[in-house]
């Protein structure tokens, strides 16, 4: 799957931003793997090794990420080893925090552990905790039961 520039979709491409974006990102262990790059992990063993995932599924699905434009690589060389390639999240990979924000978050509440979250959301120049929420242009939180989907042909 290649990378399109805004506005240049083929005619059949979905006309639902959200069926488009589930093309790339609709499958179980993307937001997993988009969860290690962000904590920090880049090199292929290291994703590999904290979700336990097959090394022919983890291919596949960083192939599609890089296709979609959402992470890129770097060449890399350990001493003794051969030369790797590392992941790393492009703009828009890093505009996905928000996505993965809100999923855990909504995991938080309505699929809560009983010991409680196993990460907490907060800012970085503040440490208070932070949530996800829908915000108009003044800056102010709207309710969910505020917002309306406003449909366009």
């Amino acid at each position: 799957m290649t990378a399109h520039l805004k506005g240049s979709y083929p005619a059949d491409e979905p006309a639902c931003s959200i069926e488009r974006s589930l093309q790339i990102l609709g499958e179980r262990w993307t937001f997993l793997i988009l969860r290690e790059i962000f904590r920090g992990r880049h090199k292929f063993a290291e994703i590999r090794d904290a979700l336990g995932i097959a090394p022919n599924l983890l291919s596949a699905r960083l192939k599609t990420l890089i296709g979609a434009g959402v992470l890129r690589t770097l060449t890399y060389r350990e001493p003794g080893s051969r030369q790797r390639e590392s992941y790393h999240l492009t703009e828009a990979g890093a505009d996905l925090q928000v996505v993965l924000g809100a999923l855990q978050q909504w995991g938080d509440v309505h699929r809560a552990r009983s010991a409680g979250p196993s990460a907490l959301r907060r800012a970085r120049s503040t440490g208070e905790p932070v949530r996800v929420a829908f915000v108009d242009s003044a800056g102010q939180e709207v309710a969910g039961a505020d917002v309306h989907l406003d449909i366009r042909p």
